[in-house]
């Protein structure tokens, strides 16, 4: 099984606790590390040590606004899943925050467990097929086997005369000069 990490960050304690409970107790099968902050600061800090699979933050919030959060750890670790929380109904912002910071999915306040879940696991499925999309691109390619030495000295050959290495034969099995 695969370890996933989850950074939650909103101003709210309560809500953070309440998010952290509900993702403990309906995503028991997934071995999860989650860490919460309240801190957008602090959160952009572990981000620099830490690599995170997924990123929720809040959408308002004193100082820095969770797209401000949001599209600094895209910075940060491209790959990162990013996910909004809020409970402002102004569509016409959040999708403007939402194109801005490239957010997978918008998480309404109160969320929906079993909607949180779904949208949980495939934010964890997009984050597996970029990595993997990701490692192909690094994968070194396919090199070709050494060769011996007599393809070496052939490949040699064939450099300085071209067709020194190709035979022509006749049908009987001489060897035809031209």
């Amino acid at each position: 099984m695969i370890m996933r990490r989850i950074l939650l960050l909103d101003d709210e304690l309560n809500v953070l606790r309440a998010l952290q409970r509900a993702l403990r107790q309906h995503m028991a099968d997934a071995e999860l590390t989650i860490e919460t902050f309240t801190d957008p600061e602090a959160a952009l800090l572990r981000f620099a040590d830490v690599s995170f699979d997924i990123a929720i933050s809040d959408f308002r919030m004193p100082g820095i606004d969770g797209i401000q959060f949001l599209s600094t750890v895209k910075r940060i670790q491209p790959d990162t899943v990013r996910l909004l929380l809020s409970a402002s109904n102004d569509f016409d912002t959040l999708v403007h925050a939402i194109n801005q910071a490239e957010v997978f999915r918008y998480i309404a306040k109160p969320w929906q467990v079993e909607e949180l879940k779904k949208t949980l696991e495939l934010a964890f499925a997009s984050r597996d097929q970029q990595m993997e999309a990701l490692r192909l691109m690094q994968a070194p390619q396919a090199a070709e086997p050494p060769l011996s030495p007599q393809e070496l000295e052939a490949r040699r050959l064939e450099a300085e005369e071209p067709g020194i290495t190709q035979v022509n034969w006749e049908p009987d099995g001489s060897v035809r000069l031209d």
